[in-house]
Parts: structure tokens; C-alpha cells; sequence
């Protein structure tokens, strides 16, 4: 059978004002009706704008050049004029791009945008596009589709307004979707949904996919043939079954290398690329990837290396291939110390650095008559305690309050109720000159270092600010300080004269860190550190993080709906639902013996780059959306999605209960068997320390 979609030597080049950017250089491959093929490789490599030249959407300055060639059903593309390219672009060929709330236009209405291309290239009436966009709304899984019709963008949540785009999509019945990072910023649960849900439909309306991420899990599952691209150009090419079975060149290699596992030994570092990828403007002679490949020699560094192979089903450009994965790591992390006065002998067994007991945070929501009786329910009563050094991971799905619990703790938010004491210090309930100087000691990573960095100040007085509102130091002496600081997280001296937007994600990242370090702080709330970030490069900031408690001492509360990463990080972990605490215990109890039904839906959603496993979860996890916060369900709040759940699930709100040594869920029907025992510290369960009740149910209260 002839490909549907034949690309040869795809060349792309940008003329700036003063350079030509070339992000896409003879790139080659064919795509059959109805199959996948996966795009995969770090920021920057080419992948998002081969799709983009695919379809005929070049930012200004782009082009794409006359010696390539793009058959579409035996169609050439390249050349087409633009009225010819409307009639194609959203009709036979269509495009999913990564970020929904920035490609939706928030001023028309959910509706009229899944409508607009089939009034566009079918000549619909708008009664008919109407009826065809609830059709393709309800065919993308969208709950009560007429009645979203009339929804803003605003009104959905995330997974919901992925949908929307991919309904947008399909409303033509396109023969090739291009599916552009469609699930990074989502959680892992809601990542899962729409991964199956593509697949789904790509069978169901026999179409074909092109996959972009940078994720080899994701593709691991869901793609037929992968091509792995660096520096615009195709590193490797072969099916998904014999890539993760027989990897050859070093690229492919570092990536697969550079995701956490579960399964990941934690005493050992994460592997990371060196570097990053070259300057498309000004690339490199011979192999683009010599000057970060370990197996690199003088002939790559001056000769390229052609596409070949000993088969054409697997062809890899590189002088030296390597065979396979590489084995685990080796490099052990350094442990932590006890901060400062925190020692075992200076503070009392019972006592840890961090005590937060029943937290409860409403928001009101609406005006006038209806303020105050209507509030976003956003934490309900959590407790967690965090000793000197070690690190408490809160997992959970997006709007489960594990933000606002994080604020909460350093004290940007006030709790309703409850208290949050650092160190016997009640925080929440200090105001002013006291407070500030407390604040010293608790200091957060937000998630997106680029909003939460001043665009108009240089780094250095951005690192300088906390030490010049404390007081501390001469302006020598705090320029002396700033610079210790860019040393520790891994950045030249020269980056204390840029400007935050002059970074890439993973350095604006490592000046968050520098940010939150300033004042030597006693605990760091890092708030979805990686979550936005290339494999690579998150395994670089995990290292880094690891590295950086290990000097100083100090302990994190890591937020995260990735359990891989937080696993990887944390002492402890903690997963929320909808505002409330629904088990907590060790990486091995949450991993191994996970007890609540909505912990194992969390694992079974995380991508593994393994493509039999992956296959044999389509279909499986949570399903459905997570309930309004304004309305959550009665007893226990995940029945809703709960496979399990019976009648006393809604009518009762199930007590925490031991599973093992300070493993407590709150569950009626709990996948592993409750233990039965006494316990006389509840520190040991993860809880409010000094709360002793002799019985295996208050103890697990107190913990949950």
C-alpha cells in the first residue's frame, strides 16, 4: 500500500534580522494510512516545526525550501499557494497543539470554534455545524455536549478543553491529525484518558497519527514506528518494539536513561545528558550531538554521519552506535544532614521541624447576597509533619488543593483553621515584623519560574531582593552571596546581568532554586518543579535538588501529580484528593502495597517506557473528571470514579487506617488488609506528632 503522507528531505529555514535559523534539515519519513509514528526528542530539536511545516504554518520569516518535497495522497504540497493551503490545512490535514487555553479563542464560545472549520470547508448552516460539533464533542468524550456548546474555554478544565481541541480537529475527518505534545501539561490521569482516547479515534475513523513529545514513555504505547530527532535532523529511526529493544544511537540512549521509574533506586543519581542541544542558527560541522555524546571522537566532531544501518527498518546516524539501554546507575547521592540545632540529641524524638495539623482553606466565591455561602472547598482538614533533612511528597491530580496546602505552609495563605508550626512556632499565626523574619526558614519553588520572576529585573537583583528586605549583609557581601548561589545551582557568574527571559526553562528553573536558597531556609515548598521540563533536563534539576538538600541540610515538601518523581524525591508521600488526605507512606508502601483505589489508579496512569506494559494499560486507570470543589461528593469524595465504591461509600466518610509501619488510607474498601496493632507515636505514621491513642484507628486519625 502506498504511504498517505510521503516527506522527503524536509528542509525548513527562519530568516531573523541578523541569522537564518534552520530548526528542520533533510528530514525523511512516510506515514500509512492508520498508522502512528512518534516524534520524540528534547525542546528545540525540530519536531514541533516539522509539524508545523507539515502544515503550511511557518512562524513569520519561516519557509520551507523548494528541493523538499511533502505528498499528501500522492498530492505535493510544497509550493501550494495560500488559498489552496486553506482548503487543506484543518480539512485533510489537522493539528492538536500543546497548549489548549492559548489556541482557543477565549472571547467565542466552545461551540462556534468545533463549528467554524465545518461551516469553513463543508459550507454547513449554522444549525448544521452546530449539530455537527456536539456530534464530535460527545465523540471526544466530553460530558453533556450540547450544553457545552455554549461554554467559554474559560469554564472547562484542562483535560476538558484538550478535548475541545481535539474535537476542533476531527470535525472534518482529517487523514493525517498531528498531535503536538497533546498531554504535557495534563495530569498523569487525564494524560492517560486522552493518549487512549486518540488512539481510540485514530482507529475508529481510520486516520493517521503523528505523535510530538518528549516523552518515550508516551510513545512507548501508542506509536507504531518512532523517529528520534536532534538538532533538527532524524538521530534514529525504526517500530517502537525494536527501538526499546535495541537502541543505537547515544541520544536515544540518554533519553530513555534520563526518566525516573518507579522502580528507580533513589540512593542513586538520575543519568543526564551533558549541555544542551546547539544553536540551529549556527550549527555545529560533523555529528550536532558530538559535543554532549560521551562516545564521541575526532572524526565526529569533523565528518557527519550519514542515516544508515545494517536494515533499512532501523537506520541510526552515528559513528560509534551503542547496543541497547544503558544499565541502572551506579552514582550514589549523598545524604542529607541534620540542619543546624536540629540534631537528634537537640530536640525531642516526638519533635520534627514541621508540624501542619488539620489544615482547612475555603474560598467564597460569587458577590453580594451569595458571598460566603458558596466556597470552593480547597483543603479539609490535612495533617503532615517533616523532619530536619528529609523530604514529604503531596501527589494528586490538578485542583486537589496540594498548592494551596503548599502556600499555606510558607505563609502566603492563611488557613481557616488548623495550624502550621515550624520548629514549636505556630506560623499561621504570627503577623508582620515576626512573621517576616520566620519567613526566612520557609521558602517556595513555584511551578512556572518564568511568571513568577520579576521580566523587569536582572537575575542578580532578583537573588539580591530577599537578602536586602532582610537586612542581611553589606551590599558586598550580598553580591558576594548571589554569586555562591549561581555557583551552587549551575550557572555562570554572567547570568547576574540578563533578564529572566533570556534563559531556557530548565536555567529559569535553577533560578528559582537559587531564589528559594537565598536566605538558607529550613524547608523549600518546590511546587511542580519539572513538571514543564524536557527529560533531560528535569533529571538535571532532580539531581540537582538531591545534591543541594545534601549540603545544606534542609527538607523540601515536593508537590507533583507525577509519583515517579516524587518517589524519587521524597522520604514520604502523601496523596490528596479533592482537599482531603487519602493515604500516606513511604515510596515502597505507596508503590508496592498502595492501599486506596485512587493511589493505584495514579500508578497505573504514569507513561513507562516499556511498549508491552504500556499496551496492556489501554483502557485501564481513573476515569471520568474530577468533581467540583464547590459541591464534593458526600462520604468518601472519589467514589464518583471509584470502581469499588458501594452505598455506605456515600454515606459515610471513611476513617483513616493502618496498613503497616506509618502506611495509613482512608478507604472502605481498601485494596491491601488493615493491620491491627497499637502504636504510641503517631510521628512514625507521618501525622501529628504527640497525638497518642493507643488504638490503630486515632493513630491513623492523626496521621490522615
Amino acid at each position: 500500500m502506498a504511504p498517505l503522507l510521503e516527506v522527503e528531505n524536509l528542509t525548513t529555514h527562519i530568516q531573523l534580522s541578523r541569522s537564518v535559523v534552520r530548526p528542520v534539515e533533510n528530514v525523511s519519513f512516510h506515514l500509512k494510512a492508520g498508522e502512528t509514528l512518534g516524534l520524540v526528542g528534547e525542546s528545540g530539536c525540530g519536531k514541533s516545526m516539522t509539524g508545523l511545516s507539515l502544515m503550511g504554518l511557518l512562524p513569520p520569516g519561516g519557509r520551507v525550501l523548494e528541493e523538499s518535497s511533502i505528498r499528501l495522497a500522492g498530492r505535493e504540497l510544497v509550493g501550494l499557494p495560500d488559498s489552496e493551503w486553506r482548503g487543506i490545512r484543518g480539512n485533510e490535514i489537522a493539528m492538536v497543539f500543546q497548549d489548549p487555553m492559548s489556541s482557543l479563542d477565549p472571547t467565542k464560545t466552545i461551540g462556534y470554534q468545533v463549528a467554524e472549520p465545518v461551516r469553513l470547508h463543508r459550507g454547513a448552516s449554522k444549525a448544521e455545524a452546530m449539530e455537527r460539533a456536539a456530534e464530535v464533542l460527545a465523540l471526544v468524550g466530553l460530558p453533556r455536549p450540547k450544553e457545552r456548546l455554549s461554554d467559554y474555554p474559560h469554564q472547562l478544565s484542562g483535560g476538558l478543553r484538550q478535548r475541545v481541541m481535539i474535537a476542533m480537529a476531527l470535525a472534518c475527518e482529517p487523514k493525517v491529525l498531528i498531535a503536538d505534545e497533546p498531554t504535557t501539561a495534563l495530569d498523569v490521569t487525564i494524560q492517560a484518558q486522552i493518549l487512549t482516547l486518540l488512539a481510540d479515534l485514530k482507529d475508529r475513523l481510520g486516520m493517521s497519527m503523528i505523535l510530538i513529545t518528549h516523552d518515550m514513555g508516551v510513545v512507548a504505547g501508542h506509536a507504531d514506528r518512532i523517529n528520534v530527532m536532534y538538532a533538527g535532523r532524524i538521530a534514529e529511526t525504526t517500530t517502537t518494539d525494536r527501538l526499546f529493544a535495541g537502541m543505537r544511537h547515544p541520544y536515544t540512549q540518554g533519553l530513555l536513561a534520563s526518566i525516573p521509574r518507579l522502580a528507580q533506586d533513589n540512593t542513586q543519581r538520575l543519568y543526564t545528558i551533558p549541555g544542551l542541544p546547539p544553536d540551529l542558527s549556527d550549527p555545529p560541522a560533523g555529528c550536532r550531538f558530538a559535543a554532549r555524546c560521551t562516545h564521541a571522537t575526532d572524526r565526529c566532531r569533523t565528518e557527519e554521519p550519514e542515516l544508515t544501518g545494517s536494515e533499512d527498518s532501523h537506520r541510526f546516524a552515528c559513528w560509534h552506535p551503542v547496543d541497547g539501554a544503558l544499565p541502572p546507575a551506579t552514582v550514589s547521592v549523598e545524604k542529607s544532614a541534620p540542619a543546624e540545632g536540629a540534631g537528634a540529641d537537640e530536640a525531642p524524638a516526638n519533635r520534627p521541624l514541621l508540624e501542619v495539623v488539620d489544615l482547612v482553606k475555603e474560598f467564597p466565591v460569587g458577590g453580594g447576597l451569595r458571598r460566603g455561602k458558596v466556597s470552593v472547598k480547597a483543603v479539609s482538614g490535612v495533617s503532615l509533619s517533616l523532619g530536619a533533612g528529609q523530604t514529604f511528597g503531596l501527589v494528586g491530580e490538578s485542583g486537589c488543593g496540594k498548592t494551596t496546602l503548599g502556600r499555606m505552609i510558607v505563609g502566603l495563605d492563611k488557613p481557616d483553621s488548623g495550624r502550621v508550626t515550624l520548629e514549636g512556632t505556630q506560623i499561621d499565626a504570627l503577623h508582620g515584623r515576626e512573621l517576616r523574619r520566620h519567613r526566612r526558614d520557609l521558602q517556595m519553588m513555584f511551578q512556572d519560574p518564568y511568571s513568577s520572576l520579576d521580566p523587569r529585573m536582572r537575575v542578580g537583583a532578583i537573588l539580591r531582593e530577599p537578602l536586602q528586605i532582610q537586612g542581611i549583609g553589606t551590599a558586598k557581601e550580598q553580591t558576594d552571596r548571589v554569586k555562591e548561589l549561581l555557583g551552587e545551582v549551575g550557572l555562570p557568574t554572567s547570568a547576574l546581568e540578563r533578564f529572566p527571559h533570556e534563559f531556557s526553562g530548565g536555567q529559569r528553573q535553577r533560578i528559582g532554586l537559587a531564589r528559594a536558597l537565598t536566605l538558607n531556609p529550613k524547608v523549600i515548598v518546590a511546587d511542580e518543579p519539572v513538571s514543564a521540563l524536557d527529560v533531560s533536563i528535569r533529571a538535571q534539576v532532580l539531581n540537582l535538588m538531591k545534591r543541594l538538600q545534601a549540603s545544606h541540610g534542609m527538607s523540601y515538601v515536593v508537590i507533583s501529580h507525577d509519583l515517579a518523581v516524587v518517589k524519587y524525591l521524597a522520604d514520604r508521600i502523601g496523596v490528596m484528593y479533592l482537599g482531603k488526605m487519602v493515604e500516606v507512606g513511604s515510596g515502597q508502601d505507596i508503590y508496592e502495597r498502595a492501599a486506596h483505589p485512587y493511589t493505584a489508579g495514579l500508578l497505573e496512569a504514569i507513561p513507562i517506557p516499556e511498549p508491552e506494559v504500556e499496551r496492556g494499560k489501554r483502557g485501564g486507570g481513573i476515569k471520568g473528571e474530577l468533581p467540583s470543589p464547590l459541591a464534593p461528593p458526600s462520604g468518601c469524595r472519589f467514589r464518583t470514579r471509584c470502581p469499588f465504591a458501594q452505598d455506605k461509600c456515600a454515606e459515610e466518610e471513611p476513617l483513616p487506617r493502618l496498613f503497616g509501619d506509618g502506611h495509613v488510607a482512608a478507604c472502605h474498601f481498601p485494596l491491601q488488609t488493615p493491620v491491627e496493632r497499637s502504636a504510641h507515636s503517631s510521628d512514625a505514621t507521618g501525622g501529628a506528632p504527640g497525638t497518642s491513642t493507643g488504638k490503630a484507628e486515632g493513630e491513623a486519625t492523626a496521621a490522615v
